[in-house]
């Protein structure tokens, strides 16, 4: 399993955007206000996958009063990571394409306070993304940890590669 490619989550973002904002001009009459409840579930979602990267980034670094973390672990936290950079891409474009339809409306309440709710949920989800990163980063074994054993020592070579 590779990184996240960021310009795969922008493509992800621009392509959720235009459909958002195509099926808007037919829909958006029929449909409720949109529920500002989604901004403080992101946020939160974010606050716990950041404390999980931070958690994590110290264990893995081996800092002194952290546990050792098993690898199974890190690669759940880590596929965790990933999918949340994905879903928060999706989101992201869905709330631009109501805030690019509802921009050109703003002189109605409804579209008006859509578009206030759509900003915000925006944020949040682009806030997610970066934390999702983040974590995903954070996940990452340091450079030469590989090299050496729990001792410190060179690792014993290896009986059945010559050199």
């Amino acid at each position: 399993m590779g990184p996240t490619r960021i310009r795969w989550l922008v493509v992800l973002f621009v392509v959720v955007t235009i459909v958002t904002t195509a099926l808007l001009n037919g829909l958006y009459s029929t449909l409720p206000p949109l529920p500002w409840s989604a901004v403080p579930t992101l946020l939160l979602i974010a606050v716990a996958e950041l404390y999980l990267g931070l958690n994590f980034r110290a264990r893995i670094q081996r800092k002194p009063g952290t546990r050792p973390v098993e690898p199974l672990v890190v690669a759940r936290i880590v596929a965790l990571a990933k999918a949340t950079a994905w879903a928060g891409s999706g989101f992201a474009g869905i709330f631009a394409g109501f805030l690019a339809y509802a921009a050109g409306l703003l002189d109605k309440t409804a579209p008006r306070q859509d578009a206030i709710v759509a900003g915000g949920t925006l944020v949040a989800a682009i806030v997610v993304v970066g934390v999702a990163l983040f974590c995903e980063w954070a996940c990452r074994v340091p450079p030469g940890s590989d090299d050496e054993n729990e001792a410190g020592e060179a690792p014993d070579e290896d009986p059945f590669h010559n050199s």
